[in-house]
């Protein structure tokens, strides 16, 4: 079969791998039939996760069809289409219980990480029953794509961590896939102001379009200010850092109002600073989460109803032969224009 690798920072390529076997009694082995691409991938190949080594075929999100199971599965048979979770959850620890399931203790993510990911034609599920979803009938199977990381992350590092309420007001520092999902999610919650924070005006325009009530550019170094003014002198409800490097996290800092909440969602590679000497007094609370992906049960039923138009952050569709491009497309999104990629296998 065909695999995309992982050969160390700044190495990549399409690879023949054999294809994956059962190892043990609670997997399943799944024909992937679309996958995608995510920003964590791109911190993988900058470096940034020493948990992933070379050899390690990447990837953590897609659909497919189950191929093969062992014989501790007792949810899926071959042949039944499924969600792939990027959290593998055995469902019985003590974090799993907690419904902490990224930290389950003979999972968590797993995928593209610390064990082969779904880009490529087969993948291995461990704890299958607790790990992947049935797809119900006559599903859009590209929207359900963004259910395996992209949407629940936004949603739970975000939305969920963030404390979002009715009425409230928000920054989303980055306007990327996991901003823009987080933007579509905490409009369950129907906030007050949603405030999309990016250098990118195209994808500033797709914010607005997905519901934002302001933008602000941040390539001029005022965004503080401009936040300040539109919230009239008092900050955001909630702050969602977005991005995953120290200027953001910074900016979320300067912009949460007095009880506020900054929610952090980036994938951080480097330091960043905590300002205590101006926040100790203003009873803010700082969160961090991997997502757990224990949303995806009731987000996939709000997709299901077209509550969410979770296929509009799709912008590029790409065959798996074409999968060293669609990386090309993804990472420079700038220039692209490029949300989520679908890559058919």
């Amino acid at each position: 079969m065909q695999a995309l690798v992982f050969h160390g920072p700044g190495q990549k390529s399409l690879d023949d791998r054999p294809k994956p076997a059962l190892l043990g009694p609670g997997d399943a082995i799944v024909k992937v039939t679309r996958s995608t691409i995510c920003g964590t991938d791109l911190h993988i190949l900058k470096g940034d996760v020493p948990t992933c080594r070379p050899g390690t075929t990447l990837g953590h999100e897609g659909v497919g069809i189950v191929d093969a199971v062992g014989p501790a599965v007792t949810s899926f048979k071959p042949g039944d289409r499924v969600l792939i979770s990027c959290i593998t959850a055995c469902g019985r620890c003590e974090w799993c219980r907690r419904a902490m399931y990224s930290h389950c203790t003979t999972g968590g993510w797993m995928l593209g990480n610390s064990i082969d990911g779904t880009q490529a034609n087969f993948v291995r599920i461990p704890h299958a029953d607790t790990s992947l979803y049935p797809i119900p009938p006559d599903s859009d199977e590209e929207a359900l794509v963004m259910l395996s990381d992209i949407l629940p992350t936004g949603f739970e590092c975000g939305v969920l961590n963030g404390k979002v309420q009715v009425a409230s007001s928000i920054a989303i520092v980055g306007s990327g896939p996991i901003g823009l999902a987080a933007l579509l999610t905490a409009q369950l919650y129907s906030p007050s102001q949603i405030i999309m924070i990016d250098i990118d005006d195209n994808r500033l325009a797709v914010a607005k379009r997905f519901g934002a009530t302001d933008t602000v550019n941040s390539a001029s170094g005022d965004a503080p200010r401009q936040v300040m003014a539109l919230t009239a002198g008092r900050g955001v409800d909630t702050a969602i850092e977005a991005v995953g490097i120290p200027e953001t996290f910074k900016l979320c800092e300067d912009i949460v109002a007095p009880g506020g909440t900054i929610a952090n969602i980036g994938v951080h590679g480097k330091k960043v600073d905590l300002h205590l000497e101006r926040l100790w007094s203003h009873n803010v609370t700082i969160t961090t989460r991997l997502v757990d992906s224990a949303s995806i049960p009731m987000l996939l039923k709000i997709v299901s109803s077209k509550r969410i138009d979770a296929r509009q952050l799709i912008t590029h569709r790409f065959d798996f032969s074409q999968m060293l491009a669609a990386y090309e497309t993804f990472a420079a999104a700038a220039d692209t224009k490029a949300l989520k990629v679908i890559v058919e296998m």
